[in-house]
């Protein structure tokens, strides 16, 4: 009787444990192989999404400051400054705070303390200005060191001025604006630079590849680096980004993602 209960038990053969490991390792290497899909698209679309936000961010800052080049520039002093260099450079300049004064006596000498005839109250220590002459249509960029409200003086300490300036010179706070492509510095991670007068060189976004200017004339015609500002009428801007890592492809081939981005600014501070 128990020889025949024995005999009846069944059991797993070792081909049957086989085919289930077999079952078991197709399915665990299909969801693995999923899993590495899906990490692969997600780590796709984070550096597209990096690159789409750095690039956009970049050039709605660049249009930001083109829109405002020339406003309310004194005679002589160019709004825009367009440099060739692939990538290319822009320098942007206007009158952006309404903070001015001018001078109520003459300078002794190129270093003497200016005497302004109006409140300056809306100036501060550091600031970078332009004095200006309106009848020589002269004028250079200086520091304020020191804003005496008070007595309506303003000091430059550091820096003599190239000239002595008469009364009525204007002092304006003005931007100056330099955009540019470091790609030297690391060549692996470009970044696309801000630089305001008197101030080093700031990095504005990660990963900028590229920056191309292209200037529309007043006479139709498009020109890479044009030498009157004043003629200028629209400025457009292609601006090329990458990711932050290189992706391997089964040729073992780093290949960096990038994508590019265009816009055109038409100018409303520049000869009108």
């Amino acid at each position: 009787m128990m020889k025949t209960k024995l005999k009846n038990q069944i059991g797993m053969s070792l081909i049957e444990v086989m085919i289930a490991l077999v079952i078991t390792g197709v399915i665990t290497t299909s969801i693995f192989k999923l899993y590495i899909t899906q990490h692969k698209n997600y780590i796709t679309q984070e550096d597209i999404t990096d690159i789409q936000q750095n690039a956009r961010s970049s050039i709605d800052e660049i249009s930001r400051h083109i829109r405002m080049a020339g406003y309310e520039l004194p005679l002589g002093l160019n709004a825009i400054e367009a440099y060739d260099t692939n990538p290319d450079t822009i320098v942007l300049v206007y009158h952006n705070s309404g903070c001015d004064t001018y001078l109520s006596a003459p300078m002794p000498q190129p270093s003497s303390e200016l005497k302004c005839g109006t409140d300056i109250s809306c100036f501060y220590d550091g600031q970078w200005v332009f004095i200006y002459d309106a009848d020589s249509a002269k004028g250079e960029w200086f520091e304020i060191t020191h804003v005496q409200s008070a007595a309506f003086h303003l000091q430059h300490n550091t820096m003599s001025l190239s000239r002595r300036y008469d009364a009525n010179a204007l002092i304006f706070a003005m931007s100056f604006v330099k955009f540019f492509i470091d790609n030297t510095t690391d060549p692996d991670h470009p970044k696309l630079m801000i630089q305001v007068m008197g101030d080093t060189p700031q990095v504005y976004a990660e990963n900028i590849t590229d920056l191309q200017f292209q200037y529309v004339m007043k006479n139709g015609t498009t020109l890479n680096a044009p030498t009157v500002a004043e003629n200028i009428r629209e400025v457009q801007i292609a601006l090329s980004g990458r990711s932050n890592t290189p992706e391997v492809d089964d040729a073992g081939i780093e290949n960096y993602r990038d994508r590019t981005f265009s816009t055109s600014v038409y100018l409303r501070n520049v000869g009108i």
